[in-house]
């Protein structure tokens, strides 16, 4: 029998037809559960994540935060049980960029890993290890790292040293500038005492098997009222660690964005990572994505709104998609149709044109969403004119494409 030869045309003015249709609903959508939960299924399943080890109370949480610039309440109300003895954190929960997976049960009696170990390292992209810097009783964290380095010799291990303050004298503060280097020693003549216990915990990791690079870092993230500053003593050096060994969708979640001046452009930066990674995810399956992507744009525009305290209306969206411009509006529905109509075609369309419809649809969605911060911070400051908006799509359409690979790979390629 020969084949129903497709109706191109109708089906591009249908996909057309069904983006417009979701990009009207951005104005005033129906929140369905089902839909949100969809959404942040796919950006989960796509997300990178970090395999915390460390025994109860050694900063693990602390790390998150600092990290993630999610509040304390958000942390710790943030963890699901992922397995008896484990559980997982995704950022932000409504479309996550990054997820930390943490095992509880270190150092308990009774406790066997093997079945944490199966679980983490199917999903895991990087391994960081938390040691309270006094604790010399790190056995059992050792242990399970040892397990895991003798069945992947390749995988880096982040070390990070916790709790400084601990072992300072009285009246001691954070040695600034930071002295540490990557293998976590200082400068001569530093706190000497304390150092002893940092030392003892590098020749305990440095005996570990495998040939992946072992980095440590020394740090101390410490409340407001606990008197040390800064705060997050380390944490530059931390972020420094893990764009080194790290693969780049975790560098991607967690880095600081250029211009990111406060922790609201933070964290829209790390909402719209998880909502293009998200997209990407919708977009691998043939024409479902024509509606799947748009919905994901709804729900990260309203997102963005909610960080800003603003609601969006009509007259907002009219006059983003004014300072956007008629050509780039015509530009993402008609390139998104194309884009569908290319992964329908036989061999081509379900390898290269998937791919490159995901990739888009990050780097689209991305893009807007970087629009969408400038105009919502231009609004909140009242400035005349929506000068800035138009560039920051095109900015970011330009720098998604060179992160959109790595949204889309780092799950299967990058692991440690």
């Amino acid at each position: 029998m020969t084949p129903k030869l497709l109706d191109f045309d109708a089906l591009s003015r249908r996909i057309t037809d069904n983006l417009g249709d979701a990009w009207k609903s951005i104005v005033s959508p129906a929140r369905d559960p089902a839909v949100d939960a969809d959404i942040a299924a796919k950006a989960a399943g796509a997300a990178p994540v970090v395999w915390l080890l460390g025994k109860v109370q050694s900063g693990k949480s602390s790390i998150v935060r600092a990290l993630t610039g999610a509040s304390e309440a958000e942390v710790g109300n943030g963890f699901k049980a992922c397995t008896a003895t484990a559980r997982v954190f995704d950022y932000p929960p409504d479309a996550p960029a990054i997820r930390f997976l943490d095992t509880r049960g270190l150092a308990e009696a009774g406790y066997d890993p093997v079945a944490d170990i199966a679980v983490a390292e199917q999903q895991a992209h990087l391994l960081l290890v938390v040691m309270k810097a006094r604790d010399v009783a790190q056995d059992a964290v050792l242990d399970v790292v040892r397990a895991v380095r003798t069945k992947h010799p390749d995988w880096p291990v982040l070390v990070a040293q916790t709790c400084l303050h601990e072992g300072y004298r009285l009246g001691e503060s954070h040695p600034l500038p930071y002295p540490f280097d990557v293998k976590g020693t200082a400068a001569d003549g530093l706190l000497k005492d304390f150092l002893r216990t940092l030392a003892w915990q590098r020749e305990q990791c440095a005996a570990l098997p495998g040939s992946g690079p072992i980095v440590f870092v020394p740090l101390d993230f410490t409340g407001e009222d606990d008197g040390f500053e800064p705060r997050f003593y380390g944490l530059e050096a931390l972020r420094a660690a893990l764009v080194a060994i790290a693969p780049d969708a975790i560098v991607q979640a967690l880095a600081a964005e250029a211009g990111a001046v406060n922790a609201r452009a933070q964290r829209a930066h790390q909402h719209i990572i998880g909502y293009a990674t998200a997209a990407a995810a919708a977009d691998v399956v043939p024409v479902a994505g024509a509606v799947a992507v748009p919905a994901i744009q709804a729900k990260m525009l309203h997102s963005l709104g909610e960080i800003h305290g603003v609601s969006w209306d009509r007259r907002m969206m009219g006059e983003l998609a004014g300072a956007l411009g008629a050509g780039v509006l015509t530009r993402i529905a008609s390139g998104f149709g194309a884009r569908q109509l290319a992964k329908l075609v036989p061999v081509y369309g379900q390898t290269a044109g998937a791919a490159a419809a995901a990739a888009m649809s990050f780097a689209a969605t991305f893009a807007l969403g970087k629009a969408a911060v400038v105009y919502l911070e231009r609004r909140a400051g009242g400035g005349a004119g929506l000068e800035g908006v138009r560039e920051a799509y095109e900015e970011g359409l330009r720098k998604a494409m060179g992160m959109a690979g790595g949204a889309q790979d780092d799950a299967k390629a990058s692991k440690p």
